[in-house]
């Protein structure tokens, strides 16, 4: 969590997903707008890689209350591929991060 640093320099919890690189940018031409698309890939790769193995070792060790991993396994139960879920999942994990570090942050300043 090092390479995220400081929580609060992010303004909401997607711009730290987008600093990730981990965000699906929009695809439109037209009329038309795509449903499916890939991860940007335009934030930080270290900590892309460090988040997959997160990701891995949730997905390993994790209880089944687990939230992070309940998601997980709704994902694949509905037939996602394996990187899909993994990345749905590692969006989901940033979002809680980020919830959690800024809730305990106000807590202290409070």
């Amino acid at each position: 969590m090092a390479e995220i640093g400081a929580v609060r320099r992010f303004h909401s919890k997607k711009a730290l997903v987008a600093f990730a690189g981990i965000d699906a940018p929009p695809y439109q031409s037209g009329q038309m707008e795509a449903r499916s698309r890939s991860i940007s890939k335009r934030g930080s790769s270290a900590l892309r890689r460090t988040l997959f193995l997160v990701m891995s070792v949730i997905f390993q060790r994790s209880s089944a209350d687990e939230p992070v991993y309940q998601f997980m396994d709704k994902k694949r139960a509905e037939g996602k591929p394996y990187r899909v879920y993994m990345m749905a999942s590692t969006n989901k994990f940033l979002r809680i991060y980020y919830a959690t570090v800024k809730k305990h942050l106000d807590s202290l300043e409070a």
